[in-house]
């Protein structure tokens, strides 16, 4: 039986090209060694196997058997990427290849080759891919991605245990360092036996290609410096980009922010991340348009999009360069304490950019998308960061994938939302939801309100679209006001009074054919009924706020359900109002 699955292993390895037929002997030896075998018996007829993943369980299924390897799911994915890493060819000859390819095909076929490759060593393990759920939602902005991730392996509590007792090394750095490539990995350092990079050269400094293996979009790749570097914006970053997508024209590439809460999750390391994907924000169309001074050359604008973007297009990649450095240099001090805009509080910097590069049409683009991680008490992680009512649905950091229109969501999700299906369509009250459904009771209501309708047949589409509203807001959250927004709401039987700009500043000009809804808006505001009806947010909104907030210390809810949250508001307005009048009346 074992002699079989290493033979599979060995024919899998010459059917996809990763070793050759004089490699054979060599490589079913090699693989009896990591195995702890001392013998082989021929299998009798053709060997046949149906996919790599059965190969590798029966191979480790054996190892633990008989002790070579330990029974966690950590150990089992260090043990199979070493029986992998016994059939991955050596760097050089990878590189060999990918740079061949690369000077006789052109860039996409050497791209091609080495996702092909990445998939083939199972350094993307496509059966983990495959598990990933995806759909799409549509919206005023473009159609939106949304996964809920399950590639990602989550360590079992034997493998977090055993890791809490494993000696400790710093070496690699981090996950993205140089030192990975061929590196076998403990408890608590992915192996790396199977990982091979190819080495670039942009803006005249060493950098590295490679793969995700976690594969969020097509071809999903990470560019990273040589050298164990922190992330930073900084003119060089947007020539680095560019470079990047000269020699790769067919990608796109960007960076996380350099600030936490709205930077990546590995800010330690300089890195970028790319890929053959065009995202709803590549789609997104220009809002506004304008002319920089000394850069009539550049055609830049607004992107309608609900982050703040703006996007740079020129046949000049230098050009682009100076230009984004201006921005970036600008943004960096700006303070508009009107929007809540800070450049920075007590010598903390706020201000950065998550900046993305394309080749359109023959032309470099970038889009920089403006970024502020301030935080206040009512919104301790990042006033530009998914407000707390979101949190049951997306609580992470809005990286550089979120930004570019792609939600990536946790594994949790699934489960939960499958459940959260069976209590809408038995119409279950929501204060009888299970402890780990409570989190989403309010928004089942809400849904439930929006879709009367709802039963067995629509509740998961329905809910997937709901789960897609839930990112646009997210992605609202980390912008501004906008035409879309105005349109969503232009049917509510409330009436809207908007700011436009900061209140005794100059007038904005707004063009009504392309901006109807804020034209009309900006019209409103200059009659004296609108002048009156803003006016009127001095006293019925900013002042009981106030009170409320600082007076009774009243800073969240403590019931779920709109209509208990109704029911609790209407007392503590009952409280600031009995309060009121007492002081009034002198009691």
């Amino acid at each position: 039986m074992i002699s079989t699955a290493i033979q599979q292993l060995v024919n899998y390895g010459l059917d996809t090209g990763l070793i050759l037929p004089d490699d054979e002997i060599y490589i079913r030896n090699q693989l009896l060694m990591t195995m702890q075998l001392d013998s082989f018996t021929e299998p009798e007829g053709d060997i046949c196997y149906t996919d790599l993943e059965s190969i590798l369980k029966t191979l480790v299924d054996d190892a633990v058997a008989r002790g070579v390897c330990e029974d966690n799911s950590t150990a089992r994915d260090l043990f199979d990427t070493k029986l992998m890493g016994v059939l991955t060819p050596r760097p050089s000859i990878v590189r060999a290849n990918f740079e061949e390819r690369y000077e006789s095909e052109g860039p996409q076929a050497a791209t091609d080759w080495f996702y092909k490759f990445s998939q083939d060593t199972d350094y993307i393990r496509r059966y983990r891919i495959k598990r990933d759920v995806k759909w799409v939602t549509k919206t005023p902005y473009g159609d939106l991605d949304i996964t809920i991730n399950l590639s990602k392996p989550e360590k079992d509590p034997k493998a977090i245990a055993a890791a809490k007792l494993a000696p400790q090394s710093a070496y690699p750095k981090c996950q993205l360092c140089v030192e990975n490539e061929g590196y076998a990995g403990r408890l608590n350092h992915p192996a790396r036996e199977n990982h091979r990079i190819i080495p670039l050269t942009i803006n005249d400094s060493a950098w590295n290609f490679q793969y995700s293996p976690y594969v969020y979009y097509n071809e999903h790749c990470i560019v990273f410096n040589s050298q164990h570097t922190p992330m930073k914006i900084e003119r060089a970053t947007f020539r680095k980009l560019l470079d990047f997508v000269g020699l790769f024209p067919h990608y796109f590439v960007g960076s996380n922010a350099d600030l936490p809460i709205v930077g990546g999750s590995i800010l330690s390391h300089d890195h970028f991340q790319g890929g053959h994907y065009e995202f709803a924000m590549a789609k997104a169309p220009i809002e506004k348009s304008w002319v920089f001074p000394g850069f009539e050359d550049v055609e830049a604008g607004i992107v309608h999009w609900p982050m703040s973007c703006i996007r740079l297009t020129c046949a000049d990649d230098e050009r682009l360069v100076e230009l984004a450095d201006k921005i970036l240099t600008a943004w960096r001090g700006y303070t508009d304490e009107a929007s809540f805009i800070f450049a920075e509080t007590d010598g903390e910097p706020h201000n950065t950019i998550t900046p993305i590069a394309r080749v359109r049409d023959g032309r470099y683009q970038l889009d920089l998308v403006l970024r502020n991680n301030i935080t206040t008490p009512e919104h301790p992680l990042g006033v530009y960061h998914p407000h707390a009512k979101l949190h049951h649905i997306k609580k992470e950091n809005i990286g550089l994938i979120e930004v570019m229109g792609l939600a990536v969501l946790p594994s949790r999700l699934k489960q939960e939302l499958f459940d959260l299906a069976d209590m809408l369509v038995a119409r279950v009250p929501a204060e009888q939801y299970p402890e780990a459904l409570q989190k989403h009771a309010a928004w089942a209501q809400e849904i439930l309100a929006r879709h009367p309708e709802l039963n067995s047949d629509s509740v998961h589409l329905i809910l997937q679209d709901e789960v897609g509203q839930v990112f646009a807001q997210v992605l609202a959250d980390a912008g501004f006001r906008s035409e879309a927004v105005f349109e969503q709401l232009k049917d509510s039987p409330s009436e809207l009074i908007v700011a436009l700009g900061r209140e005794g500043k100059q007038d904005l000009e707004i063009d009504a054919q392309k901006y109807p809804h804020s034209a009309a808006m900006d019209a409103k505001l200059k009659t004296p009924e609108g002048k009156a009806a803003y006016r009127k947010r001095k006293w019925i909104v900013e002042a009981p706020n106030g009170w409320i907030k600082s007076v009774l210390g009243f800073r969240q809810f403590s019931l779920r359900g709109l209509d208990k949250v109704k029911a609790e508001f209407k007392l503590v307005c009952l409280a600031l109002n009995l309060r009121r009048m007492c002081s009034l009346r002198g009691t």
